[in-house]
């Protein structure tokens, strides 16, 4: 190792930090990170991470100069990327991009370097990328108060049990939480959005008080937005145990349902320096592949719609 360059072992594989000691997240009153810590997180997450990005084409969210500098939000990959990077060609509106596939510890120690502090991930994976096998509702406050959002998270878990889906949670290390429904894959993008929108709205209904699905910003008011907007096609949702670009480094962290009672909890409640605690409690291990068909909650949610 150099002051300019170290050498980091990754699984099968060893690949070249450069400027490891390069500030990306600057101290104010948070703490200060550099590149290096940013690659020692992500190894130390790998094991529970990569199972979901396997597969998945990534949008990247890179920033070479830290938090004060540009940012760029990458879907090609670049052509100095090792040839052991998988890749997938996926469609777009008048041709195709050429997706990064993180698929194991090499490659997130790579994006690591390569000042990626968030992969945002396609909710479907390689082969079929035209069907997704995860479904997200993106709970985002008005303001900043975060018991919207709580009690928002709550009543969606208890709308899918009743549409018998199984459901995670998930901080997204900025404003909100995600609530995400694994599927079984066979459906395309536009069924499982319109599904999405269709127990938005219920939820919405029931509550028409503290939620709504309007669009536009100017017609929520104070409500709360049930967001379905991620599940359509080329669209990303930030990875679990993502580090966002953000003061004090926040992380994405999945949780128990339990642990929406913790009266400490917040989007931002984990960081770099101990979002791997949480990892290790394997807070999705309860629904972790079961993914499952809408087509029996779709008469459900039918028969709740009347």
């Amino acid at each position: 190792m150099s002051g300019d360059t170290r050498t980091v072992r990754a699984g099968r594989r060893t690949v070249q930090v450069h400027r490891p000691d390069k500030v990306l997240f600057p101290s104010t009153h948070d703490e200060e990170y550099t590149k290096g810590d940013l690659v020692d997180y992500y190894r130390s997450v790998a094991s529970f991470m990569l199972p979901h990005l396997r597969g998945r084409p990534l949008m990247l969210e890179r920033r070479p100069d830290g938090l004060d500098g540009p940012v760029f939000m990458q879907k090609n990959t670049p052509e100095h990327y090792p040839d052991w990077v998988s890749r997938v060609e996926v469609a777009k509106e008048g041709g195709t991009v050429t997706h990064t596939v993180c698929d194991d510890t090499a490659t997130l120690v790579l994006l690591a370097d390569q000042a990626c502090l968030t992969p945002h991930r396609w909710l479907s994976r390689t082969p079929d990328v035209e069907r997704p096998d995860r479904m997200v509702f993106d709970l985002d406050p008005a303001g900043d108060d975060f018991a919207p959002v709580r009690t928002a998270a709550r009543l969606m878990g208890e709308l899918l049990d009743e549409l018998a889906l199984p459901s995670a949670l998930m901080t997204t290390g900025s404003r909100g939480l995600h609530v995400i429904v694994p599927l079984d894959g066979r459906l395309g993008f536009d069924p499982v959005r319109e599904f999405a929108r269709d127990v938005a709205d219920v939820l919405a209904a029931r509550h028409p008080d503290r939620f709504t699905t309007a669009a536009r910003k100017k017609d929520r008011g104070q409500r709360l937005y049930l967001d379905v907007q991620r599940n359509g096609y080329a669209q990303t949702a930030v990875a679990p145990y993502a580090v966002r670009a953000r003061p004090g480094a926040p992380v994405a962290v999945p949780l128990s349902w339990d642990q929406l009672d913790d009266p400490g909890l917040g989007p931002r409640r984990w960081s770099i320096a101990d979002a791997a605690d949480q990892a290790r409690k394997r807070p999705w291990a309860d629904v972790a592949g079961r993914g499952r068909s809408l087509r029996p909650a779709r008469r459900r949610l039918d028969a709740l719609r009347g």
